[in-house]
């Protein structure tokens, strides 16, 4: 298993770390700071440096399959590491940064939007959720606006764990209608923005407070069925 740096500080932009093994797949470690893809948002993407100045240019990262297997994906013709190898582990921050933003970002949409998310993808300058809102129909100015307001608020945003059996006896807190979370492992990591803005599960990277998400803009929404509306939104610098 690969100790999940990310998840007790997503601001980490580096580590050391040993490799464990390297085989078509990817390359595993001990430890990492990057995220592997999962719940709508990208895997990172940055480097493994080696001694002697040697990268390793990394590409993508998933999740393997075996639990808590995280999968470093290389990029074409790169000199891969050796098992035992000591490297330095590297966040491209930029784009794992707006990662966060957007991430958050979406949960404020939950906040605005009611009703269940049937899907949902997290970008570098625009994402999307989209929702099961039966009748309603859905205002994009009232939705830029009341985004926004939030954002400007700076509302905390902190994750928190609870217990599977307090997770199935709160079943109003998985918003997701197509995919739920992951449980049989003790326990379950909350997002929580407040006081009182949105509170779901969520293991992906997240920024502090809203306020770093920046200024937003609803680009449009689309029709997708009868029932289900998808919501596009864009950082606006």
């Amino acid at each position: 298993m690969t100790e999940e740096i990310f998840r007790d500080d997503a601001y980490l932009r580096s580590c050391e770390a040993v490799v464990t093994a390297v085989g078509p797949e990817g390359i595993e470690l001990d430890r990492t700071v990057f995220y592997p893809m999962g719940g709508g948002q990208p895997g990172d993407t940055g480097t493994l440096r080696r001694e002697g100045a040697v990268v390793v240019a990394i590409a993508d990262t998933r999740k393997g399959a075996a639990a808590g297997q995280i999968l470093h994906l290389p990029a074409a013709d790169q000199a891969l590491p050796a098992v035992g190898e000591r490297v330095v582990v590297e966040l491209d921050w930029t784009r794992r940064h707006r990662h966060m933003r957007m991430h958050t970002c979406l949960h404020l949409l939950c906040a605005v939007v009611p009703g269940g998310v049937t899907g949902g993808q997290v970008g570098e300058a625009r994402s999307r959720l989209d929702f099961d809102v039966g009748e309603l129909t859905l205002d994009k100015a009232a939705i830029e606006t009341k985004l926004n307001e939030l954002i400007a608020a700076n509302h905390a945003a902190n994750p928190r764990w609870i217990s599977d059996a307090e997770l199935a006896a709160t079943p109003e807190l998985v918003r997701t209608m197509s995919v739920k979370p992951p449980s049989g492992q003790g326990k379950v990591r909350l997002l929580d923005i407040g006081p009182g803005v949105d509170l779901q599960p969520c293991g992906g990277t997240h920024v502090k407070a809203t306020g770093e998400i920046g200024r937003v803009i609803v680009e449009k929404i689309e029709n997708k069925g009868k029932r289900n509306r998808r919501v596009v939104v864009a950082l606006a610098e």
